[in-house]
């Protein structure tokens, strides 16, 4: 199933999005009572998808990134694998939707996309067992973990170069009947391939992940966890269109702008 956030007429709702993704013209959202994490409530609206505006599908409390997950990127970047998973956060205020677009900060000229499966959490949940990680996750989208990458290596922690605002395109919607453990991700910019990776080439599963990082915090509904880039990551620059499309799942399309 494949729930989406969405707007019209200045009215905000969760929907069931319907129809055959290869052929926009099909796809219709059906909209949904409340939130989305207990079983369906169908209102009997329903629209064509082209006719609402698709938001992003979660505002999480928190947004918990892993770096250096797939060993490639960590390669490419001169970086060795760490022994145990890297995390960092990016706040909830990076967030932007699938028509929504990224804001080039001033303070940095090295701005670049990086391509990921974001798992979503569909319960309140702290120290998961492995067996029992599917029961807390509600599904998967596509997200592209923004980083100022000149600011990273200058500053030397990630606060500022993966947290500005804009840093978090999440999108275009959330698939709930997935598994994540061999999908293809890449990413385009300007319809030009930059990475084609597989999520099979992750150091640490989606299992793993969600282990380690509710051994330490309690995660939401909503929460959001990022699960690393393959290689290939580079530049972006004002004007561009970066585009992360996931198997299974769908395409996250955003444009680059000069932040006003």
């Amino acid at each position: 199933m494949r729930i989406a956030r969405f707007s019209i007429d200045g009215n905000v709702s969760f929907g069931v999005v319907e129809g055959q993704a290869e052929r926009p013209d099909t796809l219709v959202v059906h909209a949904l009572a409340g939130h989305p994490f207990g079983p369906p409530q169908p209102t009997g609206e329903t629209h064509r998808l082209a006719d609402v505006r698709l938001l992003t599908p979660m505002l999480p409390s928190k947004i918990v990134a892993v770096g250096r997950n797939y060993a490639a990127h960590a390669a490419e970047l001169g970086n060795a694998v760490p022994d145990v998973p890297l995390t960092f956060f990016k706040p909830s205020t990076a967030v932007i939707g699938p028509t929504e677009s990224i804001a080039y900060p001033p303070f940095s000229s090295d701005v670049q996309y990086e391509a990921e499966l974001a798992v979503v959490i569909g319960r309140m949940c702290r120290e998961v067992p492995a067996e029992r990680v599917p029961e807390v996750v509600f599904g998967y989208t596509c997200a592209n973990d923004v980083t100022a990458r000149d600011v990273q290596q200058r500053e030397g922690q990630w606060a500022r170069a993966k947290g500005f605002d804009t840093s978090c395109p999440l999108g275009p919607w959330i698939e709930t009947d997935l598994d994540p453990a061999d999908l293809a991700v890449t990413c385009t910019v300007n319809g030009e391939l930059r990475q084609a990776g597989r999520t099979s080439q992750m150091v640490r599963s989606v299992a793993d992940l969600v282990v380690h990082i509710s051994e330490a915090m309690t995660l939401l509904p909503g929460d959001i966890i990022l699960t690393g880039t393959p290689a290939g990551v580079g530049p972006l620059n004002v004007g561009d269109e970066v585009a992360v499309s996931i198997e299974g799942i769908g395409t996250l399309a955003n444009k680059v702008i000069k932040r006003g």
